[in-house]
């Protein structure tokens, strides 16, 4: 069954012949993580897709993931490619955090049957004593 919902003003609509991402997105509706798995090469992948970017097997299992990690990198966006975020721009992928940063998942309930995985500071985990982060 297709998944439609609005979100921030914009529609989101999973077609039902998405077969990769409506088994994402219920695993997400049950704020359960969790990432396709090649059985060929065993490497994660995401977004979900036919067949693996890596070896091109079509074969996967969906294994769990803990949602928790550090960030990396992030960048900033200057151009809204959806009329809802056109007012926000320039904005950072991530805000109130930089590089070095600990965060956790949650998943924020669209819609019956849709959540989306977001994140936030983890407040549990060791944060760094400074963070690098684009000038202000």
């Amino acid at each position: 069954m297709a998944i439609k919902a609005q979100y921030l003003g914009m529609p989101l609509d999973v077609s039902e012949l998405d077969t990769e991402n409506l088994e994402y997105f219920r695993f997400c509706a049950a704020h359960d993580f969790r990432l396709q798995a090649c059985t060929g090469c065993g490497l994660l992948r995401y977004p979900p897709t036919t067949a693996c970017p890596w070896c091109a097997n079509p074969d996967s299992r969906w294994m769990p993931v803990e949602g928790r990690g550090t960030v990396h990198s992030y960048t900033e966006v200057h151009h809204a490619i959806q009329p809802a975020f056109r007012d926000h721009v320039p904005y950072l992928v991530v805000r109130k955090v930089g590089i070095g940063t600990r965060l956790r998942m949650v998943f924020s309930d669209i819609a019956p049957g849709l959540a989306l995985p977001q994140w936030t500071l983890d407040e549990a985990a060791p944060q760094p004593a400074t963070v690098w982060r684009y000038p202000e």
